[in-house]
Parts: C-alpha cells; structure tokens; sequence
C-alpha cells in the first residue's frame, strides 16, 4: 500500500515537471515602441480605436468643457461653476502662472514678454477693450482650451475648472478696470483702503524678523 501511495505521488510528481516549460514567460511578445514585421506599418503599437475615450473623461456637458452649446458661445457661466471668492483667488493665481507674463497682472496687454521684444502683427490682447468686454464668457474659455493666433493651446496644462477660474478673474478684471469709485459705498471704500488684520499682522511679523536678522553692532550704527 506505501509502495502504491509512494509511486501515485512520484508519478503526479513528473507529471508536474513534464508541464513545467519556459514557454509561458518567454512567449514571443512586443515591448512598447518595439518594431514589428506583423503590421504593415512596421510599429507594435497600434492606434487607439477612434471615439476611444479615457476613463474618466467622458465629456457630454459642451457648456462645461467646450464653452459653448449648439455652437453659440456661453453669456454665462455653466452649470456647476459658481462664483465665489474661493474661485476667483484660484482664477488670480493660475492667471498670474498662465496668462500675464503675455497679458500682464492687470490684463491690459502688457506682460513681461510683450515689452520684451516680441512683436506681433496684432499686440497682446488687452481685456480692457469694448470688443474684449463685450465678449462672452465662452470665448475667453475657447481660447484657453483651443488657443488664438500666436497663442497655443493650453487644454495640457490647464484643467476645465481652472479655465473657468481664470476666466472668472478676467471679468472681475474688466469690472475692476471699469469701475468708478462713486459706485462704492463709504464703507466699501474704506474696506478697500484699509489693509485686513492678517495682512497687517504679516508685516509686523515680517519687519520684526527683519530686525532679528540684523547683527546687534549695525542696529547701534543705525540708531
């Protein structure tokens, strides 16, 4: 019986080692960018099938991703973007990274690289125009995904809600730009004029660190 036992256990044994092969990790394969004979165009990669769509970006809202419906550019903003003080600092800041080293901090056109010697057969657009003001909101969004003139795309680079952030900051640019102070209240003039505890306690912090920075003989010659 032991005899038996031991040669059921050697012969599941070799029969195991008979199917043990290299061929399951050495199967012919193609690596990335790798050439091949078996298309005709001679790359293993093949080309994504058209209408292909990435997880996560299906895109069935155009108000939201293309800044138009029915191929009428949006007067307003679309549905889910609301805007808020959060948006607009966020708009301020991707508009400070993105768009004013052409357009300039305050979007008059005149950024760092447009008084640098680049010259255009049009100049750097400027906001603050009547044409620029009336534009929808549509348009400024088309731009930044699609690019105008010497301006490229920057779909690569900025996100559909960023767009829309920078483009919420643009309008309160014109607003600013266009505002007269007659339409303030007191109040809200003096809030203006007046800098908010944080930034002045920001300052104090600041110059206080300023001072300890300053080696005790020179604050003496200063004195």
């Amino acid at each position: 019986m032991r005899n038996q036992t031991k040669l059921a256990i050697l012969g599941f044994g070799l029969l195991v080692l008979g199917g043990c092969n290299t061929d399951m990790w050495r199967q012919p394969k193609q690596d990335p960018l790798d050439e091949s004979t078996f298309y005709a165009d001679g790359a293993a990669n093949r080309p994504l099938v058209p209408g292909t769509i990435a997880r996560g970006h299906l895109r069935e809202d155009d108000a939201y991703f293309v800044g138009a419906v029915n191929g009428k550019w949006l007067d307003g903003f679309p549905a889910g973007i609301t805007v808020s003080h959060s948006l607009l600092s966020r708009g301020q800041e991707r508009f400070n990274i993105y768009c004013s080293p052409c357009h300039g901090r305050l979007g008059d056109g005149q950024g760092m690289i447009a008084h640098r010697g680049y010259t255009l057969k049009r100049p750097v657009g400027n906001y603050h125009t009547d044409r620029l003001r009336k534009m929808p909101v549509g348009h400024f969004y088309d731009v930044i995904t699609n690019g105008y003139g010497a301006m490229f795309s920057y779909a690569s680079r900025v996100e559909p809600q960023d767009r829309w952030a920078i483009v919420a900051y643009i309008r309160a640019l014109q607003l600013m730009w266009a505002a007269n102070p007659s339409d303030l209240t007191p109040q809200e003039v003096q809030n203006a004029l007046e800098p908010d505890a944080d930034s002045a306690a920001n300052e104090k912090e600041s110059a206080l660190a300023n001072l300890r920075d300053i080696p005790q003989s020179n604050r003496q010659a200063q004195k």
